[in-house]
């Protein structure tokens, strides 16, 4: 038997000012993207931003139903609605942020599990990592280079 270790290396941000505009502005919007989420059952809001290699920026936000799995996550509103009104466009990056409606959230929020393994499609679609920024409503912002940072062992279409 041998024990192995898995390292994630990320960088963390203080605030918005430390980045570089581009992913400030991308996390600026999905700020904005969790004033349009319908939570009612969790008062938890999340907002996601995409940018594409051509400079478009999708958003989207997390949709609840009383019937909790028939929701769908922010991270994946924001990445199908790019897939679809931009087919075969890469992704760069993505950001992800919550506002809770019954607390200030001061940590970083990660996508979910599920978002994460679309989260790997995205990157082997794009043959490139795709840049994850995570932030909560204020705080530092992690920046992850990759998926494999946020989810190791990752389940690859190389398996079916």
């Amino acid at each position: 038997m041998k024990k192995e270790r898995f390292i994630c290396t990320y960088t963390v941000f203080d605030n918005l000012d430390e980045m570089d505009p581009q992913d400030a502005e991308l996390m600026r919007r999905a700020h904005e993207a969790t004033q349009s989420a319908y939570a009612p059952y969790s008062k938890f809001n999340v907002g996601a931003a995409v940018r594409l290699a051509n400079g478009e920026i999708v958003t989207g936000n997390n949709i609840e139903n009383a019937a909790y799995p028939s929701g769908l996550c922010a991270e994946r509103v924001a990445m199908f609605g790019a897939m679809a009104k931009f087919p075969g466009v890469a992704f760069e990056a993505l950001a992800v942020t919550a506002h809770s409606q019954t607390k200030v959230i001061a940590e970083p929020v990660a996508p979910c599990g599920a978002c994460r393994q679309v989260i790997v499609e995205v990157e082997q679609l794009s043959k490139r990592p795709l840049r994850v920024m995570c932030q909560g409503q204020e705080g530092p912002i992690m920046v992850f280079e990759g998926i494999e940072s946020l989810m190791p062992f990752i389940f690859l279409d190389k398996f079916l």
